[in-house]
């Protein structure tokens, strides 16, 4: 008798359920212009299957759950920010902490402590939160990562490299004194959620030493990254992801986290360093802007369910099926002909807004009038990732025109099953063959800043 190779399945049961319901178009034609068609200003109430973003939408374990329950809710001194900076050190090895109520909490600290006014700020493609505070700090973000990252279909697996040459000739224009540090992400998302290579990161760490730049690391997903490196990268199949994260860590001078991704939290962030002059600082700038430096804006049960997650985000199994589940989405909307990124990413799979609406110019929103069809359709909620989360330069008000026109489906970790993946990839191909019937969009309300979180919409009428 042959062997039977057994199925994937999660590497965990459920134990509570949070009721779904599936609404009407109407219902849903009728919310969605109430919400501007941005996907960020509808309900949830309103939304079936909700792939906005994987931040703080993960469900926590049993254990973290049982973390909580023993918060140390003291305004100085919790007990839990000393097993959180433990856990930290333990599986990040950064020597200093600083708890924040999120990860552009982080961010703010870092670019007010790091950046003058007229610093050139390096990284592999930005993010919109991150690039806001450099630039309110006074910086200007340049573009360093490898072209192939601004090719949806290119697949060279690690398209968060650096292009080395890129930087080197940013820091002969401008020196080396110009540059407080070298932003690297891990991955990247507004690239497709695609990893940096090690090969890479350890060549990026022998040119910064060069020249005495700090590398900050916005580790928001470091776990995912890690695994793709075992599993694509050669030479390194046989290490854990755990080692791979803490050498990922060791090849950079400190961290901004939003725990709200890998670390499976709700809530939570931190900024970490390996200087001690940049913790001197920043716990001081923390009281100001979250809170005392061992609470950082966060209740003690917060830091507890964050120590957990993090030793919990690094566990094969997991991270395995956290992943695996997004290919799963992925591999079922290429075999349907579906326009996305390629290779799928970690987090998310992002369709290719362009090549699936190629009748809407870029100036006319494609990836916005998209994400609003995929909710009018069957009620999942995903966000855009193009011209409109871009925004403008900061010196000549133009608009940005990014590369990617990207639609982001992101998944949720220990959130939706395999049958909800099925659903959302039904629904993307009826959509796409009813793509000529998509109209563009204009916007009539626009933020001063990141104006894709509440910026309005209304169809063009031809």
């Amino acid at each position: 008798m042959t062997e039977q190779h057994t199925p994937w399945a999660e590497p965990y049961k459920i134990k509570m359920v949070e009721p779904l319901a599936m609404t009407t178009r109407a219902h849903r034609q009728k919310a969605l212009e109430e919400a501007g068609y941005n996907t960020f200003l509808l309900k949830s109430e309103d939304v079936y299957i909700d792939l906005l973003t994987d931040s703080g939408t993960s469900a926590m374990s049993d254990r973290q759950w049982a973390g909580m329950m023993l918060g140390d809710e003291a305004y100085a001194g919790s007990r839990n920010f000393y097993n959180l900076e433990a856990a930290i050190q333990r599986y990040y090895g950064y020597k200093h902490v600083i708890p924040t109520h999120q990860g552009r909490g982080a961010e703010n600290l870092i670019s007010r402590i790091l950046i003058k006014p007229g610093d050139i700020v390096p990284g592999n493609m930005y993010f919109t939160t991150t690039r806001l505070h450099q630039e309110l700090s006074g910086g200007t973000f340049a573009d360093i990562i490898i072209d192939e990252a601004h090719d949806p279909e290119n697949l060279f697996p690690f398209k968060g490299n650096v292009d080395l040459k890129k930087l080197e000739a940013l820091i002969e224009k401008h020196g080396a004194k110009k540059i407080p540090y070298v932003s690297i992400a891990t991955t990247v998302n507004m690239a497709g959620g695609q990893p940096i290579s090690l090969a890479n990161m350890r060549a990026l760490r022998e040119l910064t030493n060069k020249h005495g730049i700090r590398i900050i690391h916005d580790m928001t997903r470091v776990a995912e990254n890690a695994y793709m490196i075992q599993q694509l990268e050669p030479g390194h199949a046989h290490r854990s992801t755990a080692e791979i994260v803490h050498e990922l860590c060791s090849l950079t001078d400190g961290a901004t986290m939003s725990a709200k991704k890998d670390a499976l939290v709700n809530i939570g962030g931190f900024m970490a360093t390996n200087e001690w002059d940049v913790f001197e600082e920043a716990r001081n700038q923390v009281v100001i802007y979250e809170g005392l430096h061992t609470y950082g804006g966060l209740a003690g049960r917060d830091m507890e369910a964050m120590a957990i997650g993090i030793a919990e985000s690094v566990d094969e199994d997991h991270i395995r099926a956290r992943v695996g589940q997004v290919a799963y989405l992925g591999e079922k909307l290429l075999d349907a002909g579906i326009p996305v990124v390629k290779p799928i990413g970690t987090h998310g799979v992002f369709l290719n807004a362009k090549a699936f609406l190629p009748h809407i110019p870029q100036t006319s929103f494609p990836a916005q009038a998209l994400a609003a069809e995929l909710y009018l359709d069957a009620g999942v909620r995903t966000m855009e990732r193009g011209i409109v989360s871009a925004g403008r330069n900061k010196d000549t008000g133009e608009n940005y025109m990014p590369e990617l026109e990207l639609v982001r489906l992101t998944i949720p970790r220990r959130v939706y099953t395999q049958a909800h993946m099925d659903v959302i990839a039904a629904s993307v191909a009826n959509v796409y063959r009813n793509r000529d019937k998509v109209k563009g969009l204009k916007m009539v309300y626009e933020p001063k800043y990141l104006r894709f979180f509440q910026a309005r919409f209304e169809p063009l009428s031809a």
